[in-house]
């Protein structure tokens, strides 16, 4: 999840499941759409999709992916150094609740490193 209005580093390029150019702000979300292309599951993929949430409407999830089952998956992608800064805490928190109210059940945090993700979830169980 990240602020629509921040300016940051900005990759782009063509994700044969995504209808857009796909925009990255960080490497991780670079990577990571490569990964979700050529998952056989995911039939479509959104990127940089809005939230309305109670920290503001400028805030965005940052991968949007149909599954095949028609499941809805929602992927958040940052570095692991800032992942426990007071307001990535709140924006990851923010983005979980907006997306399980409105039915998401497969929400999930993307981190450049995989030994930290069994971490993360009992931090946000």
């Amino acid at each position: 999840m990240r602020n629509s209005k921040a300016h940051t580093k900005t990759l782009k390029k063509k994700l044969n499941k995504c209808k857009t150019i796909f925009y990255a702000y960080n490497d991780v979300q670079f990577k990571y759409g490569d990964v979700l292309d050529n998952r056989k599951d995911i039939v479509e993929i959104k990127c940089n999709v809005k939230i309305d949430c109670e920290l503001g409407d400028s805030y965005t999830s940052d991968f949007y992916c149909v599954k095949e089952n028609v499941e809805i998956m929602i992927r958040e992608c940052l570095y692991k150094n800032i992942l426990l800064k007071p307001m990535n805490v709140k924006m990851l928190d923010a983005s979980r609740k907006y997306r399980l109210s409105k039915g998401v059940t497969d929400w999930g945090i993307v981190l450049n490193e995989e030994e930290w993700c069994s971490k993360i979830r009992k931090f946000f169980d």
